[in-house]
């Protein structure tokens, strides 16, 4: 487009939308950010107010990223078909509706019930708020626009804990949700001003099959580390749930082979450069995936902090992530993918597992130059993976593997937070969360745990050469 064409669905032009378009994004990405930082430093106290175990409340962050996971995939059809002002519009309002609803949650499954369509919402405003952008600047262009999308979004996590932590500490848990709705309705003021209403070009069927199959494997493989943590399955039963999740995952690679609109392209896995990425990626997730729920719980129940200590404690992890973003692309081009995945993933690793010697007689200094570090390898990380997914894919295919990468990055996240729930669970052997010895003894051994199977996650980027991802880093 050229500067005074007119944006469609919009009465301004493209220089208004260029201008105003970013800031649409970035508020939407924000709100999003700080709802999925902020309610973990709350975890406590709402197990307390509802009257259950602080363990059983992951639920409340799992249900949240799965159903974000789940409902990626569709989020760029329904852009198509109805176009991106429609389909952000909604998400907006409906991510506004369901806060208001787990603010007023009475118990803990209801609580899970409002957190599902915040992440449906979530799904459908993170993708089409970045192809608005995508199809609204030019190459030249978008790195400057993306990178100010993702400078404020990163506030969130920056923000969340603290907020999270003061309103428990004055408020209550409750007040974490109804944070949103102000957050929201000036999303909605940009949104109905500057989003563009772009639809495809042509239409294509929906993958009704393949989003059942997919949908129905992840979610209830996700439920059976939720229940197998808290042992209420036997083996056997717990053995035909993963039977019969893993024949659903396997029916989809089956049904995406043939059908020529799979939900999931998984011809991509034969770019080695994504391939390692993602499934690498995946491993690396499960262990950090983990940290931000069992972080305040340490620091809460193992240590006796107040909650906004606990979310000044996660600040630094977040303020070092964004500082990495300064030099993530010179490391990269110095160095390589290959170096860099290696040595960090190894680095990652030992961060996590340097938080078992984190007890009531640390330093606070000591745990906050961990936080430091663990924010600056994470960042390093996730940068790298998530860059590197792109290297050597097609521009024909950016959309699906960006679309996949989102997918399979959101479900690692959920399967990592069950897994380090599960992990915590099996070392506790039964003994009352109450106990504050033995809840700081098995979170250490979690942090153990998480980081030796990061460790082993290295492996799986040694396959890269050396000048694997150069187009990216160089380009």
């Amino acid at each position: 487009m050229t500067s005074g064409t007119r944006v469609p669905g919009l009465p301004v032009d493209i220089s208004t939308t260029k201008r105003y378009l970013p800031w649409v994004v970035a508020t939407a990405l924000f709100m999003e950010q700080l709802d999925s930082t902020i309610v973990n430093t709350g975890i406590p106290a709402m197990a307390a107010s509802l009257g259950v175990t602080p363990l059983s409340l992951k639920a409340v962050v799992t249900s949240y990223i799965l159903s974000l996971a789940v409902c990626i995939p569709v989020s760029g059809w329904l852009a198509e078909r109805y176009g991106s002002r429609r389909v952000f519009m909604s998400a907006l309002l409906l991510f506004i509706t369901s806060s208001v609803a787990c603010g007023l949650a009475a118990n803990a499954p209801m609580l899970v019930a409002s957190r599902v369509p915040q992440g449906i919402a979530a799904a459908m405003m993170m993708p089409v708020g970045r192809m608005a952008i995508v199809r609204t600047f030019s190459k030249a262009e978008l790195l400057k626009a993306m990178n100010f999308v993702i400078i404020p979004a990163l506030l969130g996590p920056l923000l969340g804990p603290t907020v999270g932590g003061l309103i428990v500490h004055w408020l209550t848990w409750r007040d974490i949700f109804f944070v949103n709705v102000p957050v929201g309705l000036a999303a909605l003021w940009f949104g109905h001003r500057f989003m563009p209403d772009y639809h495809g070009e042509a239409r294509r069927p929906l993958d009704v099959l393949g989003l059942l199959l997919f949908g129905s494997g992840a979610a209830l493989l996700s439920w059976l580390l939720e229940i197998f943590g808290e042992h209420s399955l036997s083996a056997w039963q717990a053995f035909g749930v993963l039977a019969v999740s893993l024949m659903l995952l396997a029916g989809y690679g089956w049904h995406a082979w043939r059908w020529p609109y799979p939900l999931l392209n998984l011809a991509l896995f034969r770019v080695r450069t994504f391939r390692v990425s993602v499934l690498g990626g995946f491993v690396t997730r499960l262990g950090v995936g983990g940290m931000p729920f069992l972080l305040p719980l340490l620091y809460q129940l193992g240590m006796g902090l107040p909650a906004w200590q606990s979310g000044l404690l996660m600040m630094p992890a977040a303020a070092a992530a964004m500082g990495m973003k300064l030099i993530s692309t010179w490391m990269l081009r110095r160095y390589g993918y290959r170096q860099v995945l290696i040595v960090n993933t190894l680095m990652v690793g030992c961060t996590i597992g340097s938080f078992s010697l984190v007890g009531p007689a640390t330093p606070i200094p000591m745990i906050v130059g961990m936080g430091l570090l663990m924010g600056l390898f994470n960042s390093l990380q996730f940068s790298s993976m998530n860059s590197m997914a792109y290297a050597d894919v097609d521009g024909k295919d950016a959309a699906m593997a960006s679309t996949m990468a989102s997918t399979l990055q959101q479900m690692s996240l959920s399967f990592g937070l069950a897994c380090g729930s599960l992990v915590t669970g099996f070392y506790l052997a039964g003994l009352p969360q109450t106990d504050a010895v033995a809840v700081t003894g098995a979170i250490h051994h979690a942090f153990l745990t998480l980081g030796a199977l990061t460790l082993l996650s290295s492996v799986t980027f040694w396959s890269l050469h050396p000048n694997d991802g150069d187009s990216v880093s160089r380009g």
